[in-house]
Formats: structure tokens, sequence, C-alpha cells
């Protein structure tokens, strides 16, 4: 059999059309010993495609490389820039940058449209994922060169230390959605001991410029006492409290706070009007935030801290509100 004989066809398992009682298993030997993959057959006139898409991003290591070959880093301020929902960019004192929790939409569609548009495909070293929910691990959108992936224990590169803390999901609603009822429908367990494993977390501190930040994710409200211990002394807390409370309600957002005094506390996983569809069934966190004894709302996308004026703040809330960095 030529090559030039052999044309993509829909197969259906049972008799192809190519041929005559030609069965599925013989038209693969067939185009095997043609030397036309299965692969390019079975799709048609489609190309075929990596599941991966890392490999067609633009740039190269080069600053990590760069970083890498330093010793010497500068003190500073550190830059948060906001991408919506838990996405938080870092920017160290050396110019070492990561992003957290970047975003998509389920997609398998049983979850609907939570997002107006991808996540934008910003440069950054490190991308980092606290669980597998669909709206914390678009992992492949970031233009990055490392990607730590609900990693527990520690890394150290440049001047970023980031320790991860194995913990476990919100698994009660507390809010007046309950999409925990979800997990029952599927017949799986949502709380630990036996929770399903995308009701696992991994929880982050990340070190730089002389601040340390608590990355909570979608972790739960009691993660109980070693936890705390380990965490140690909190600068910067970021947590998921909406109007809707869909992770943590007020009550339980406040005692987190109360917990841990940090110097700065950053609201996550709310209704942002620049990415985020109503259908979430997501709120913003205004009330929240206005409840509070010291507040500011912000009027950008970008926050520089430094670790001198830190010194002096007491569970100052910081609110990004709708912006949003795009790019």
């Amino acid at each position: 059999m030529k090559k030039l004989d052999l044309k993509p066809v829909r197969l259906n398992g049972q008799v192809d059309s190519l041929a005559p009682n030609l069965s599925r298993r013989s038209f693969f030997m067939a185009a095997g010993a043609a030397g036309v993959s299965a692969a390019t057959l079975s799709l048609g006139s489609s190309r075929a495609r990596a599941q991966s898409t890392d490999w067609t991003q633009p740039g190269n290591n080069n600053h990590v490389l760069e970083l890498q070959a330093s010793s010497d880093f500068p003190t500073g301020e550190v830059t948060l820039d906001y991408y919506g929902h838990c996405a938080l960019k870092f920017t160290a004192p050396s110019g070492a940058t990561l992003i957290v929790d970047p975003w998509r939409d389920d997609p398998s569609g049983a979850w609907g449209l939570w997002f107006k548009s991808k996540f934008p495909e910003t440069l950054v070293d490190i991308t980092l994922s606290t669980h597998t929910h669909f709206d914390h691990d678009a992992i492949d959108r970031p233009q990055s060169t490392m990607v730590l992936d609900r990693m527990v224990g520690n890394f150290e590169f440049a001047d970023i230390k980031i320790t991860g803390f194995a913990d476990k999901h919100a698994c009660i609603a507390p809010g007046w959605y309950q999409w925990t009822d979800a997990l029952k429908e599927f017949g799986v367990e949502g709380c630990p001991p036996n929770n399903i494993g995308h009701m696992d977390m991994v929880v982050y501190v990340i070190e730089t410029g002389g601040i340390r930040t608590l990355i909570w994710g979608d972790n739960r409200p009691d993660p109980g006492e070693a936890f705390w211990q380990a965490i140690g002394k909190i600068d910067v807390l970021t947590l998921p409290v909406d109007g809707s409370e869909h992770i943590l309600s007020y009550e339980q957002g406040n005692a987190i706070v109360d917990r841990l005094k940090p110097k700065v506390v950053i609201p996550t996983h709310y209704l942002n009007e620049s990415t985020t569809y109503t259908l979430s069934t997501l709120q913003s966190a205004d009330e929240w935030v206005k409840s509070q004894k010291s507040f500011q709302m912000l009027d950008s996308p970008s926050l520089s801290l430094a670790a001198a004026e830190l010194a002096s703040m007491n569970q100052e809330f910081m609110y990004f509100g709708s912006n949003v960095q795009s790019t």
C-alpha cells in the first residue's frame, strides 16, 4: 500500500469504508506499514495537538539565568499586581517575579462561565497553584519558566523563599449558595479525612523584601493548632471573603485575621466586574471591607509595600476592587 492511497477517514471501531471488511486494527497496521501515524488518521483533517501548550510560549529563561548567577540582591519594595479573583503577581526587590493561582473557566462546562476572558499570558519567572480547581490552576497561561503546582516544602530562588503547607479546602459552604452539595451529587466526600483529591489544598508563605505573605487560597477556616504554629508571624494575608460568603464567612475571615494579626489584609475570590461574571454566584467584598476598622479602597491594580512602612500598620485592609492588570 502506498502513502498516497491512504486518505483520512472517520473510524467507528467496526468496519471502515476505506476497503471492504477492513477492521480498525488491520487498518492501523496497514497505516503503520505505510509510515502514517494512527493519531493523524484518527483525527481526520484536523491536526494532531499536544496536551500541553507550554512549549509554544514565547521567550526563554534568560532572566532566570541572570538571577541564578547573582548572589547579592538589593533591598527595597515588593510590588503586588492584581489580576482578579485570587491571582496576584509578586515582584521582588531583585526583579524576580511569581504569580499565584491564575484562573480559567471549568473545561468540563459543568460550572458555567465564570470569567470574561482568558487569563493574560503575563511574563513571570515562577507560577504557583494552591489546588486543582479551575479558578486557581490555569498554570499554562502565564509565560513562566518554572511551575510549582501544589508544592509542599521549601523552595528558594534569588531573594524569594516559598514555603508550602499541605491542608484541606473549605468543605462546608457558609453562604447562601451551597456549592458543596455538588460533591454529594457526584457521590464523593468533600471533607477530610476521606475527601476527594481535588479538595486537597496548599497554603503558601512567600517571603521577599523582608515581608512574609500568606496565600490562604480556598483553605478551610479551622486547619488545627499545628498549622497555626507552623505558619508563624505574617505581615500580609490574602483571604477569600466575598459578599456571598462562598468560601469563608465574614465571621470566619475576621477570626483568621484576629488569630494571625497581619499588618495588611488583601481580600480575594470576589466578584470583580472587570474579570468575573455573575454566573460565578460571587459578590463583591465591599461590605466586608467597609466593616473593618481601617481600610483603603485602592485605585490601581498595583500595590507597592515596604517592610519599614508595614511596621506601623495593624490589620489594614487594602482592597483592589475591580482594578485588575490585563497584560
